[in-house]
């Protein structure tokens, strides 16, 4: 049984202000709890099933996520195989997605497996977000080589990690990362930020 969020402790607890260290250059956060299912849809033809549950289309181009606002409020989905899906929705709504998905998938067409204790979310934005994660991260971050909608399975400091790019020109990325290196990956991040601790927002 799902313990109840209020009496959970996230995998990066106690960590908010040394995260808070290294703004504005990089404003770093956890989003602990969320809602995480993995999809694997066999049948394509249940797509628009598994859509009018989550109030968003499924990602068709490989190494992509989409987003929107559905039943259930927002929702990402990110693109992870050929039939295989990440579903990112908010906490507390794991049952009544997995749930609502089995039954549009049917029992032969794919499968749900709540994932939401694997991995913790970390959100990163601001002016040097970018470079803070070409720090320890092959992947070209830059606009025009991974735009808005972006995701891809990499190694950040060499820890396994799914990225988002949620802005590429502002620089907003989410990194997912299993629980049992979050603590690792937060050390390496505010270890790896300090050199913009001192940088300043030019004024407009």
């Amino acid at each position: 049984m799902t313990a109840d969020i209020a009496t959970r402790r996230s995998p990066l607890d106690g960590w908010t202000s040394r995260f808070t260290e290294l703004a504005p250059a990089v404003r770093l956060a956890e989003r602990p709890f969320l809602a995480q299912l993995t999809l694997r849809l066999t049948d394509t033809s249940r797509a628009a099933a598994v859509s009018r549950v989550l109030g968003v289309e499924l990602p068709e181009t490989p190494c992509t996520f989409s987003s929107g606002t559905g039943p259930h409020g927002p929702v990402e989905v990110a693109w992870l195989g050929p039939d295989e899906y990440l579903v990112l929705a908010q906490p507390g709504l794991q049952r009544t997605l997995e749930s609502a998905l089995r039954e549009a998938i049917g029992d032969t067409h794919g499968a749900v497996v709540d994932v939401s204790a694997q991995r913790t979310t970390l959100t990163l934005s601001g002016p040097r977000a970018r470079d803070l994660l070409a720090h320890g991260c092959a992947i070209d971050l830059h606009p025009s080589a991974s735009p808005i909608g972006t995701c891809v399975q990499t190694l950040l400091a060499q820890a396994g990690i799914i990225l988002l790019v949620r802005d590429a020109d502002a620089g907003e990325f989410v990194v997912l990362v299993r629980a049992s290196f979050a603590t690792y990956l937060a050390a390496w991040l505010v270890d790896a930020g300090m050199e913009y601790r001192e940088y300043r927002e030019q004024p407009v």
